[in-house]
């Protein structure tokens, strides 16, 4: 984005703001991505910045640093912030983690009004940065642009909220909605590009998970191929703890850590052996259900999400199979609460046929075409003949029947 000088509007800086703080995707979780701004009372540039990794110095102080390194002479740097406006996509924090407040740094530097898009939900903050500035004089406006911010930050905002991760899934799928073959034949539906992206999504999450079935069928590493900012657990859910140690997963464990989430009724010798070779072993309650039987019980996803959450992860991508993704949608419904926040679908020009191949979301299902959910706002990219269609996931209110 070229910086006009001067910005010809609020609305500009602030999404100077925004784009900044997209560059920290990846670096800064379970932190949020934030970016800020200075201009003066012309919107000339003063200075900007963004939060570019967790635990190193937030937007608002780089912005001032930049400021400062744009202008040596404090003086003049006095007179400027004096009628300068701070903008920045998130609430300034007021408490002391890794860093210092930001609040600090911003009544520092003689900056008299700040221009926040979104408030900060976190415990430690909740309004005390922004009424903490406005005790100091400070003339601060709440809102600008705020659903843009909202959108940028859905995971920090929904682990902040909920205590759980944000959860995108995947798949690629043939023309006639079948993720394999009759025979379970899966590779390739997509295509190279198509599963670059894949790779450089997986590259920025903090968790991979998948159902026993798919890692003992494909037997995958669930790897970046290119390394991305963010190293994945890689998570398998596994009732009755039984990863094979020859799997690929068990092998590249010093490469990426292995998470096996089983019931707690699993074997003790299975869940012993994975612990030796280094995987971690999570034993969760099972899944209610009352058409399931015993021996065929699963692991509850939603305290799955809840454990994920607590490590502070704060995206997981869901990468199958059939039954995993079936059981997170009819948990959507279910519970009452959305779990499935984001998808990513690869549709490729193929046909696979045959009632008895398998389509991407299995489970219960929903009853009625209103009850869906559906992708809003709805992306849409070709990449090479495969059809990449991404975005968030909106749940229909059942209600509305």
């Amino acid at each position: 984005m070229s910086i006009p000088l001067p910005f010809s509007s609020d609305e500009d800086v602030m999404r100077r703001a925004i784009a900044l703080a997209r560059q920290g995707l990846g670096f800064v979780e379970p932190n949020p991505a934030v970016g800020a701004v200075l201009v003066d009372a012309r919107r000339n540039l003063l200075g900007e910045g963004w939060h570019e990794r967790f635990g190193g110095p937030h937007a608002e102080v780089n912005a001032l640093a930049d400021f400062k390194n744009r202008n040596s002479d404090a003086k003049a740097r006095s007179e400027l912030a004096a009628t300068a406006t701070l903008f920045v996509t998130l609430e300034p924090c007021c408490h002391t983690g890794k860093t210092p407040p930001c609040t600090d740094a911003v009544l520092a530097s003689g900056v008299r009004r700040v221009v926040v898009a979104l408030g900060d939900p976190s415990l430690h903050v909740s309004g005390g940065g922004i009424a903490q500035l406005k005790r100091a004089g400070i003339d601060v406006s709440v809102g600008l642009l705020e659903a843009e911010v909202r959108q940028l930050n859905a995971p920090f905002l929904k682990l902040a909220q909920t205590g759980l991760p944000y959860v995108h899934v995947k798949w690629a799928m043939t023309l006639d909605g079948n993720i394999a073959t009759r025979t379970g034949s899966s590779q390739w539906i997509s295509n190279e590009k198509s599963r670059a992206v894949v790779h450089e999504l997986r590259g920025r999450m903090d968790a991979i998970i998948v159902g026993a079935g798919t890692a003992r069928a494909d037997d995958p590493s669930l790897t970046a191929r290119s390394p991305g900012p963010r190293t994945a657990t890689r998570v398998v859910v596994d009732s009755q703890a039984a990863l094979s140690v020859e799997s690929q997963l068990v092998k590249t464990v010093a490469d990426a850590p292995v998470l096996v989430a089983t019931l707690e009724s699993a074997p003790e010798d299975r869940i012993a052996i994975l612990q030796t070779v280094g995987v971690d072993v999570v034993r969760l309650p099972a899944l209610a259900s009352g058409n399931r039987l015993p021996e065929s019980a699963r692991p509850d996803l939603r305290a799955l999400l809840i454990e994920l959450g607590r490590r502070g992860m704060t995206n997981v991508l869901v990468e199958g199979g059939s039954d995993l993704l079936g059981s997170l949608f009819d948990l959507d419904l279910k519970e009452g609460q959305q779990l499935v926040d984001e998808a990513h679908i690869f549709v490729a020009p193929k046909f696979a046929g045959g009632a008895k191949a398998v389509s991407p979301v299995g489970g219960i299902g929903l009853e009625h075409i209103p009850q869906l959910s559906q992708i809003d706002p709805l992306q849409i990219e070709v990449l090479d003949g495969d059809v990449y269609i991404h975005g968030p996931v909106v749940n229909r209110d059942p209600a509305g029947l």
